[in-house]
């Protein structure tokens, strides 16, 4: 999976659908059933459907070959793979699992989890992360959580894609810099800008969209101790002191010439490829951007520009639909599917992501076989996951808008965040009401 704009379209269709669905969502109320689930299915045999949003890169390629794989070596279960655009999922598998047409396993992002839970669309995983003895430290630090509504659990952890920070190699010689050099903290990170600066060269090209802005937005608020919502995610917090540090850093590197102005969407990692910038703070999945690999090019942790480390990251969690009428052995055939492909997931990495299995993740041949994902496996340690609240993605929508009004210079930063803050705190309370307590 590359994470794309339609993740965005996604967010906003599954936010329209809910009111409708809660509205005329019958039979048990979310939560009251659970996936029955053995360490290895022994029932009779049956076809299982899988819907995922893995359409780009070498996801459907990989996702094939392992599906293939589980069903040769399990006669009792046949896995029908259905691979959709992320939109297409956020608009259609909510109404199918009403009607009971839905697949009986599925793959969701973090931030979507709370909200399909809370509208009764989803079986709880209990069970299933027992029978298949997961527990909290079998993934990384934060990530159970990411999965967990309302003290139960209805996902369990798939991959993590944290952000880093990518350097060109040839832009810092070009400007007689030591192309080793790896900006840490702010001063450093100020040098070298500085330095580049002198040469002609603006080190960082800073925007104000989801793809990487906010990204960085995030993390750096992170960094100065912040956080984006109150404990109960009932307050947008993130026009913060440490918020307003935050985006104030990044507002600085355009007005001192770090960054141009008027960054367009994707801009700066063009930028990096091309050899106009020496820096960007992006993703994991740059790591397979085919383009990137024409130059000499490293990745590593984002710097600590703040008083503590901290890194963005989103997740991925596999689901089990609560289809109406959903038949009890497929979901449990589901959850052997689901530990079977967890088990086998070291080549998920070659579609830019990192499995989120500890054991997968930390075996050495991982590393020997992709080294650049070095430094997004050691950021793992201190990476903050997705709010864990029903309809949150419109409330984080208005984050980018924050950051987008300030880094265009429409508002100062204090006025952007505030604003943005308002609304989000505003969109949060409806949320409340649309979704409950």
């Amino acid at each position: 999976m590359k994470r794309t704009p339609l993740r965005a379209l996604a967010a906003a269709t599954i936010i329209g659908l809910g009111m409708s669905l809660v509205a005329c969502a019958g039979g048990s109320p979310a939560g009251s059933d659970s996936v029955r689930a053995d360490a290895e299915y022994d029932g009779p045999k049956v076809e299982i459907t899988f819907w995922n949003g893995w359409t780009g890169g070498a996801a459907p390629v990989l996702v094939p070959k392992l599906i293939k794989e589980f069903n040769d070596s399990h006669d009792n279960i046949v896995v029908k793979d259905n691979a959709l655009e992320w939109a297409n999922i956020a608009s259609k598998m909510p109404l199918a699992i009403k009607a009971g047409k839905g697949p009986d396993v599925a793959v969701l992002h973090g931030d979507d989890v709370a909200t399909y839970a809370a509208q009764g669309l989803l079986l709880k995983t209990d069970e299933v992360v027992d029978a298949l003895g997961y527990a909290e430290d079998n993934f990384p630090e934060g990530l159970m959580a990411a999965g967990n509504y309302k003290d139960a659990q209805y996902g369990v952890p798939w991959s993590v894609t944290p952000l880093g920070f990518y350097i060109n190699k040839d832009v810092l010689k070009e400007a007689g810099i030591d192309p080793e050099t790896v900006p840490t903290d702010q001063e450093s990170y100020l040098e070298v800008l500085e330095a580049l600066k002198a040469k002609g060269i603006q080190g960082e090209w800073v925007d104000g969209y989801v793809f990487t802005g906010t990204f960085e937005f995030q993390s750096l608020l992170w960094q100065f101790g912040g956080d984006l919502y109150n404990e109960d995610v009932t307050e947008a917090t993130f026009n913060s002191e440490a918020g307003v540090k935050a985006l104030t850093w990044m507002k600085e590197l355009i007005d001192k010439g770090y960054s141009p102005k008027d960054v367009a969407q994707d801009g700066n990692i063009n930028a990096l490829i091309g050899g106009k910038t020496a820096f960007n703070w992006n993703g994991v999945w740059q790591t397979t951007n085919e383009a990137l690999q024409a130059t000499d090019w490293t990745a590593v942790p984002v710097p600590q520009i703040g008083t503590e480390k901290a890194v963005w990251s989103s997740s991925t969690h596999w689901v089990f639909p609560a289809n109406k009428g959903q038949d009890a052995d497929k979901s449990a055939a589901a959850a052997t599917f689901v530990k079977w492909m967890n088990d086998n997931s070291a080549d998920w990495a070659s579609t830019g992501e990192l499995p989120a299995q500890n054991d997968v993740r930390e075996d050495p041949a991982l590393l020997e076989t992709y080294p650049a994902l070095a430094p997004f496996l050691e950021e793992l340690e201190y990476a903050h996951f997705e709010t864990v609240s029903p309809g949150i993605t419109n409330a984080m929508a208005q984050v980018t808008v924050g950051v987008n009004e300030a880094l265009l210079g429409k508002k100062s930063v204090k006025d952007a965040l505030d604003d943005a803050a308002a609304k989000a705190t505003a969109l949060l309370k409806q949320n409340k009401a649309q979704y409950g307590d």
